[in-house]
């Protein structure tokens, strides 16, 4: 009986020991699905649409993993979205350079991941309760200084335009390429430097990680800001396609980045994951929800698999947790 039981734990643990593999075994299964299913699917155009869709909740999953990862988490990025777009437009329209524009955004997005940072490590605020009550709040100040009217592009730049629309050789989102960059540079960063050990560690176990002499509030002070930095960089993506800082951008977008970095393996519990998990797990959101306007699915039912999705995400971390 006890060989029994000892049998039926080893097999959980092999079910329940995700891997990029799987998740790619996973992401084939899905695509092929969808090109049989939709003749409009695996065309040239759709498969750089996809692109070109991934590419934001990406960039900001990057970021969110790392966070995820050091053990603490961020809701407020959709929120971010909708604040960072407005130093963007604003200085942008006054000055009408694109990159003072930038500047400002980003400035903008890294103040937010401070002041969770500071609110996290030195006042020992719960993440989640500091990041909820930010979500809030952000979103009332875009809704305060906007009045729910959108800030349009005055300045016209073709570059604000083509940065999250324009294609190389008509093909590849300049959106896409700046993902692939963000994200081998951090799978880097994650893997081969003294930095990615550390956050490794703290989000392992932070007491153990302190009494090797890490800094654990330092490290995720560095995640905080970099998790709303990347959120930031995609809000500038996004205002870029609506052509505006538009007070509704960004709304359930925290909800798509925590669905798929935790579809991609990396755990809530932290120390767990990698960002080329967190990457198949966006490229499998995106399909579902590309493959499903392509079959002419009901919105209602795509909110419906997506929420399921993340259900069935945080259940199989916890089944892993369990049988590790």
């Amino acid at each position: 009986m006890q060989e029994s039981n000892n049998k039926k734990d080893g097999v959980l643990k092999r079910v329940f020991r995700v891997n990029e593999f799987g998740l790619l075994v996973t992401l084939i299964i899905i695509f092929v699905f969808f090109s049989i299913s939709s003749k409009y699917f695996f065309t040239v155009r759709n498969l750089s649409n996809i692109l070109g869709q991934i590419s934001l909740p990406l960039i900001s999953a990057v970021g969110f993993s790392i966070l995820l990862i050091s053990g603490e988490v961020d809701i407020s990025i959709g929120s971010l979205q909708a604040l960072v777009s407005l130093p963007l437009l604003v200085v942008m329209n006054a000055t009408g350079s694109f990159f003072l524009g930038v500047i400002a955004a980003l400035l903008m997005g890294a103040l937010i991941g401070v002041i969770n940072g500071i609110l996290v490590t030195k006042l020992k605020i719960n993440s989640l309760i500091t990041t909820l009550g930010m979500f809030y709040t952000l979103r009332g100040v875009v809704y305060l200084i906007t009045k729910k009217v959108a800030i349009a592009d005055d300045a016209g730049r073709e570059i604000f335009f083509l940065i999250g629309n324009g294609k190389l050789f008509r093909f590849l989102p300049y959106s896409a390429i700046l993902m692939f960059a963000i994200l081998f540079f951090f799978m880097h960063v994650m893997k081969n430097t003294t930095y990615g050990r550390r956050v490794y560690a703290v989000g392992g176990n932070a007491e153990v990680a302190r009494a090797l002499g890490i800094n654990v509030e330092k490290i995720k002070f560095s995640a905080f800001v970099l998790c709303s930095t990347l959120a930031s960089i995609s809000a500038i993506l996004l205002a870029s396609r609506l052509g505006s800082a538009n007070h509704l951008a960004g709304a359930g977008f925290e909800f798509q980045v925590v669905a798929a970095s935790v579809l991609g393996g990396v755990s809530l519990a932290g120390g767990i994951g990698s960002l080329l998990g967190a990457f198949i797990g966006v490229f499998i959101i995106g399909i579902i929800q590309n493959g499903l306007g392509m079959m002419n699915v009901y919105t209602m039912w795509q909110l419906i698999i997506t929420g399921s999705i993340i259900i069935m995400s945080v259940a199989i971390d916890e089944l892993k947790k369990r049988h590790e």
